[in-house]
């Protein structure tokens, strides 16, 4: 295949919710996308379908599991055989759920840690040399709670400020030629997995707790993964979306 010259992004994670807005705002922006999946490929088809169909061959889907480590190497060969580059690397996918002290297991540990940390930090390495040679940037996904934990959450939290630590590491060994940063989301959109159900009086405590009153959307996220990626000096910054609400003490909600 003809190197495109169009840049190229992959998210991982991005078949549904913020992924899914990222992938479309980048492929709205003119970049040809490549959407990860693990468990929604009929969501992932679906969604390469809708924007083939604006814009041909410009969106691709890849399958697999993060958290077998034997599959990194082959996804980021598979990843720039897509269009036969990649100037964008998203690391999305993360697994989110209580563990509380007193119940949490290794299992736990390994997925938690696995998605947010170990793989986005593999998969980097192993995409570096493409993104190197594109000037390219990597994005990883952390959150207001890698600074502020959250009841009952101990080892997302652990893991998502491991990942913090991460984005600046690696934006310091990586220069000059890639770029990394960081996104840390707060109240976005509320938990879609069915064992994290929020009662009402949970989500009016959450909002109580945002100086702007009210959710972000999934678009906040994308416009500002869009603004990193074309601020040229920007690099080894997490920027906070959450409608103020770090501002406030840790969060028990």
């Amino acid at each position: 295949m003809q190197k495109t010259q169009q840049p190229v992004a992959l998210i991982t994670g991005s078949a549904k919710r913020l992924g899914r807005k990222m992938i479309e705002t980048l492929h709205a922006d003119n970049y040809r996308v490549i959407i990860h999946c693990n468990r929604s490929r009929s969501e992932a088809d679906a969604l390469a379908r809708h924007l083939n169909n604006h814009r041909p061959d410009s969106a691709a889907v890849l399958q697999a599991d993060l958290l077998d480590e034997a599959c990194w190497p082959e996804l980021a060969r598979q990843a720039v055989a897509c269009f036969n580059r990649l100037d964008v690397l998203v690391n999305n996918a993360s697994s989110f759920y209580p563990t509380p002290v007193e119940d949490a297991n290794a299992a736990q540990w390994q997925d938690l840690f696995g998605s947010n940390v170990k793989a986005p930090y593999f998969l980097s390495q192993a995409l570096a040399p493409e993104l190197a040679r594109n000037n390219g940037a990597i994005v990883n996904m952390v959150d207001i709670h890698a600074n502020k934990p959250l009841a009952g959450h101990s080892i997302y939290c652990m893991a998502k400020a491991a990942l913090l630590m991460m984005t600046k590491s690696l934006a310091l060994e990586l220069a000059p030629a890639i770029r990394v940063n960081g996104i840390a989301p707060g109240a976005i959109l509320w938990p879609g997995e069915q064992s994290i159900v929020l009662k009402e009086q949970d989500k009016a405590a959450i909002l109580a707790q945002i100086p702007l009153q009210q959710l972000g959307t999934a678009a906040d996220i994308a416009q500002t993964l869009l603004f990193l990626l074309k601020a040229p000096y920007i690099t080894g910054h997490i920027i906070t979306v959450d409608g103020g609400r770090s501002l406030s003490g840790a969060s028990k909600a």
